[in-house]
């Protein structure tokens, strides 16, 4: 066993030089020296290799680290999980703390949104100015494709980025993803390496959950069938996304602010159309869903967006059908008015 591995490396530049829009780094490090840092620990193969590599790159790149492990209450051994965790992050020299959800989440999005709200409370309690996490190339594949079946556009299928905000209430708060290159094959075969002990977690054997099904038996076959390198060829088309995605946002964003007329605290929502006639079909979708992001409490379909984008060149009086809670865009002179 070596101190310092390929993975140690690849990891290190891809820390030091990684080409991504940067949200809070003035050094142009994907995670800058001497940051805060709170590592979410599994116990699993993916974060275990996280935090040994964050906490052997430590001194090079002084963070403070501290590490997070969320018991979902979902089996009966998540308690003894949850230790093993502990004893595991302490022999490393990093403290970790444990949190117990309070009932079992229902389902694999409740849980996450208490993850993500458990991560967001303590990086706010330890001054933390990033949350690292252990996706990697895998996830990242089997993200694209989950959200292809369920018919996200370009959005949803780049959704997992090296960095983002953790959260719109606090955009100071990163959350960044350093092994989005690795695969989970790589993973295992780092701890494999330095014997590092893994938790057998059963639930990620449940064909219950749409994602194991993905991971059991979707990706399988299309390794066998169809391309050996399906995980690196998906994160790869993720990561072209990602580019293109963050293009079509900056022009939409100058297109939102012409065509947008922002209501008073009591009348409707207006909409110019004339900034909105000429432009391609990808950028008045991509405006008009943000309007009604803003005016929905739900979230956005499709059928949506093309209810307003058929009003953009719709004669005078035209209206849509009522959108969730009611609400209806008409057309008046050059104005799409949402009441």
């Amino acid at each position: 066993m070596t101190d310092w591995s390929l993975l140690h490396a690849r990891i290190h530049q891809t820390v030091q030089a990684h080409k991504t829009p940067l949200l809070h780094s003035s050094s142009g490090a994907l995670i800058p020296t001497g940051a805060r840092l709170l590592v979410a620990v599994s116990g699993g193969q993916d974060s275990l290799c996280l935090l040994k590599l964050m906490a052997d790159l430590q001194p090079k790149w002084r963070w403070q680290i501290e590490a997070v492990h969320c018991d979902h209450r979902w089996r009966p051994d998540s308690a003894d999980n949850a230790a093993f965790v502990v004893d595991l992050a302490q022999q490393w020299g990093i403290f970790c703390r444990v949190v117990q959800a309070e009932t079992a989440p229902g389902s694999e999005a409740a849980a996450r949104h208490w993850r993500y709200g458990v991560f967001e409370s303590l990086a706010l309690e330890l001054n933390c100015s990033h949350v690292v996490t252990g996706h990697t190339a895998t996830d990242r594949a089997e993200t694209l494709l989950y959200n292809l079946i369920r018919g996200s556009g370009a959005d949803g299928m780049q959704a997992m980025t090296w960095l983002r905000s953790l959260s719109p209430e606090y955009p100071e708060i990163s959350l960044v993803r350093p092994l989005l290159e690795v695969t989970r094959a790589e993973t295992a075969a780092f701890c494999q390496s330095f014997n590092i002990p893994i938790w057998d977690d059963s639930t990620n054997q449940d064909r219950a959950y749409a994602r194991n099904r993905l991971r059991l038996d979707v990706m399988p076959y299309l390794r066998e069938n169809f391309n050996p390198n399906v995980e690196r060829s998906l994160a790869q088309t993720a990561e072209i996304l990602a580019a293109e995605v963050e293009f079509l946002d900056q022009l939409a964003e100058a297109l939102y602010r012409q065509a947008m007329l922002y209501p008073s605290s009591d009348g409707p929502w207006q909409i110019r159309r004339a900034p909105l006639k000429t432009i391609p079909l990808a950028l008045k979708r991509r405006v008009l869903r943000r309007v009604l992001r803003e005016v929905l409490s739900v979230q956005v379909t499709f059928e949506q967006v093309e209810k307003l984008v058929y009003l953009i060149d719709a004669p005078q009086r035209s209206q849509s059908d009522p959108f969730p809670g009611g609400a209806i865009a008409r057309v008046e002179q050059d104005l799409i008015i949402i009441a």
